[in-house]
């Protein structure tokens, strides 16, 4: 399969299979740019329900509720926005990296 395939299967994982199938694409893929764009992802997913959870902290007491629901509404469309983003840039052969933890890896 070609690159721009694994791709675009690594973003749309996401939607079916968050952690999985970075994974395993880290594990059995040879190609160095999907194996950083496989852990980029998966460091993107854990980053974003980390901040999804907090977010859920802070909406349960009253006086920061003001902060966690702005952080639920961001961070929850962010799960769902960046991974289509990825998919649009794979398919157009541009390279792309996840915000907050791209310059990570």
């Amino acid at each position: 399969m070609e690159i721009k395939g694994l791709k675009v299967i690594l973003h749309a994982s996401a939607f079916f299979a968050p952690c999985l199938v970075p994974i395993l694409f880290f594990i059995f893929i040879k190609d160095e740019e999907v194996k950083r764009l496989s852990v980029q992802a998966l460091l993107f997913q854990f980053v974003m329900w980390l901040l999804i959870s907090i977010g859920w902290v802070l909406i349960f007491t009253i006086v920061l509720a003001v902060v966690g629901i702005p952080m639920m509404i961001i961070f929850g469309l962010m799960v769902f926005i960046v991974p289509i983003i990825g998919i649009v840039k794979a398919l157009q052969d541009e390279v792309w990296e996840y915000p907050i933890v791209g310059k990570w890896i």
